[in-house]
C-alpha cells in the first residue's frame, strides 16, 4: 500500500467511488434489458416463459407487472441498441471534456442528469416507441464520457504498483449488472418494471451526492489529503505524468500500431459483454425456459464471477509485475489467454450444450476467465501513455461501443424466424471468432511499454532505434 499518513488512505476513498460509479454506470444499462421482458406483449405465451395459471377464456394470461406494449422484435433490438448509439456519438467529444474540466465534474454532471432521466423512463416508454428510443438514447449519450473519466482519474491517483487494484475498481460495472438483473426481477415481480427505473435513479441521486464531496481530480486538489500521501502518490508516478497537460498528438496514437492492437482486442472484450449484457435475460427466459426472476439471478452468476476473478486478476498481476516475472508486455499478452481465447473457446462449447443449468455454468464460466480483462485491455492504455490514458479509453471506447448495437442487431437477425439453440449456436459462434481473432491480434502488435508520445518531444530528442511504433 505505501506511505501514507492515517489507516485508510484517501486514494483508497477514491478508489470505492470509482467502483461505485461504474456500478450505477452498468446499472443504468442493463436495468432495461430485463425490464424489457414485462413491458412488451411476446409473440407467444410459450416463448415469454414467465406465464401463471391463470386462464382468459381458455389461454393462459400474462401476469401483470405493468402496461405492455406492441413492440416488435426489430424495435425491441433498437431499443436495446439505443444505449450504445448515444454512448457511441458522446464517447469521443466527452473524452476530451474529461481532459479539459478533469473526472470529478464530468461524473457529477452524468450522474446527476442520468438520475433524472431514469425516473423519467416510465413516462417515456408510455408516450410510445420514439419517446422511449430517444429516452434509452440519452441514458447513453450522458453515459459516454463516463469511463475516460475515471481513466483520468485513475492515472492520477493511481500508483504503478496499485493500478491493478485501481483497473479492478472499475470493474464496479460488472458488480452493477450482478445487482441488477435480479433485483430489477424481484421488483418487477414484486411491484410492477417501473421499480425497474425508479430505485436505480434514487441509488443514481445518492451516489451522485458523495460523488462530488468525496472526490477530487488529482491529490494536490483534494481537500482532506494528508501531504505525506501526496507526496508518495506524485513520487510513485514520476516522470510518467507531466505537470503540464501537454497536448494530445492524435496523428501519432492513431497510426500507433499497439494502440490499433489494442482497440482491436478492447473491441473483442465489449463484444463479449455486450451481447451477454443484452442478450442473456432473453436467451435465459425465452430458450432455456427460466422464469423472469430466475432469469435475472442467473443472468447475473456470470457477471458475479467475472467480478470476483476480475480482481483476482488483478492482484495477480500486480504481483507479477512487483515480483518482475514478466515484463508488462508479457503480462498483457499472456493474460489475454484468460481474458479472450478461454471465452471464446466456452462460447462454442455451449453451442454443443442443452441442458439449461449447464448452458449457464459455461456462461458463467467464460465471464469469469474474462475477468482477466483488468490487466489486459483495461490496464494497458495505461502502459501505452500515462498523461492520454483517458483520451485512449475514450478512442478504444469509440470503436467498441459499436458492438453494442451490432450484437443486439445480430440476436434479432437469426432470432426472427426461430428461437431456439440453433439460431443462437449462430450467435455464438460470431462471439467466439470475435474474442479469439481479436486476441490474435493484439498477440502479434500488441505491447506493455510507454510510448514516445508519451511526452512532447523536445527538439534534440530523438526516438531510439526500434521504438518508432507508428505505420
Amino acid at each position: 500500500m505505501g506511505e501514507f499518513s492515517g489507516k485508510f488512505p484517501v486514494r483508497m476513498n477514491v478508489a470505492v467511488m470509482l467502483f461505485l460509479a461504474c456500478m450505477i454506470s452498468y446499472m443504468l444499462r442493463v436495468n432495461f434489458s430485463i425490464a424489457l421482458l414485462a413491458m412488451v406483449n411476446p409473440t407467444t405465451i410459450k416463448s415469454i416463459g414467465m406465464m401463471n395459471d391463470s386462464t382468459i377464456d381458455g389461454t393462459p394470461s400474462l401476469p401483470d407487472y405493468g402496461p405492455r406494449y406492441d413492440w416488435s422484435k426489430t424495435q425491441q433490438g433498437l431499443l436495446l441498441g439505443a444505449f450504445f448509439w448515444g454512448y457511441l456519438i458522446s464517447s469521443l467529444p466527452g473524452t476530451v471534456l474529461a481532459e479539459r474540466f478533469g473526472g470529478k465534474v464530468i461524473t457529477t454532471w452524468i450522474l446527476g442528469l442520468s438520475t433524472v432521466i431514469t425516473a423519467l423512463m416510465p413516462v417515456a416508454a408510455s408516450m410510445g416507441f420514439y419517446t422511449m428510443y430517444a429516452a434509452r438514447f440519452i441514458t447513453g449519450f450522458l453515459s459516454g464520457p463516463q469511463y475516460p473519466a475515471l481513466h483520468n482519474l485513475v492515472a492520477k491517483w493511481a500508483p504503478p504498483e496499485e493500478k491493478g487494484k485501481f483497473i479492478s475498481a472499475l470493474m464496479g460495472g460488472t458488480f452493477g449488472t450482478v445487482v441488477t438483473f435480479p433485483i430489477a426481477g424481484l421488483l418487477i415481480e414484486a411491484i410492477g418494471w417501473d421499480f425497474a427505473f425508479y430505485v436505480p435513479a434514487a441509488l443514481t441521486g445518492v451516489v451522485g451526492i458523495l460523488w462530488y464531496f468525496i472526490v477530487s481530480d488529482s491529490p494536490r486538489t483534494h481537500p482532506w489529503i494528508k501531504p505525506k500521501e501526496t507526496e508518495f502518490i506524485e513520487k510513485a508516478l514520476g516522470s510518467s505524468m507531466t505537470k503540464e497537460r501537454p497536448k494530445a498528438p492524435i496523428k501519432a496514437i492513431l497510426t500507433s500500431v499497439p494502440f490499433i492492437a489494442l482497440t482491436v482486442l478492447h473491441y473483442g472484450n465489449l463484444w463479449g459483454m455486450f451481447f451477454l449484457m443484452t442478450a442473456a435475460p432473453k436467451f435465459m427466459n425465452e430458450v432455456l425456459n427460466f422464469n423472469l426472476s430466475s432469469a435475472g439471478f442467473l443472468s447475473a452468476l456470470p457477471y458475479l464471477a467475472r467480478l470476483s476473478c476480475g480482481f483476482l486478476f488483478g492482484t495477480i498481476g500486480d504481483f507479477i509485475r512487483m515480483r518482475q516475472w514478466l515484463s508488462s508486455t508479457g503480462i498483457r499478452k499472456t493474460f489475454t489467454i484468460f481474458s479472450h481465447i478461454l471465452p471464446g473457446v466456452c462460447l462454442i462449447v455451449i453451442c454443443f450444450v442443452y441442458d439449461p443449468y449447464i448452458s449457464v455454468a459455461i456462461i458463467t464460466t467464460s465471464l469469469a476467465f474474462n475477468g482477466a480483462a483488468t490487466i489486459t485491455n483495461l490496464q494497458n492504455s495505461h502502459d501505452l501513455a500515462p498523461n492520454f490514458a483517458g483520451l485512449l479509453y475514450g478512442i478504444m471506447n469509440f470503436v467498441g461501443t459499436t458492438s453494442g448495437f451490432i450484437s443486439p442487431a445480430i440476436v434479432a437477425y437469426f432470432t426472427q424466424t426461430g428461437n431456439t439453440m440453433d439460431e443462437w449456436s449462430k450467435i455464438f459462434y460470431i462471439g467466439s471468432v470475435v474474442y479469439i481473432v481479436t486476441a490474435i491480434v493484439f498477440m502479434i502488435f500488441g505491447s506493455g511499454n510507454i510510448q514516445p508520445w508519451n511526452e512532447p518531444k523536445k527538439p534534440e530528442e530523438q526516438p531510439e532505434k526500434g521504438q518508432n511504433t507508428r505505420l
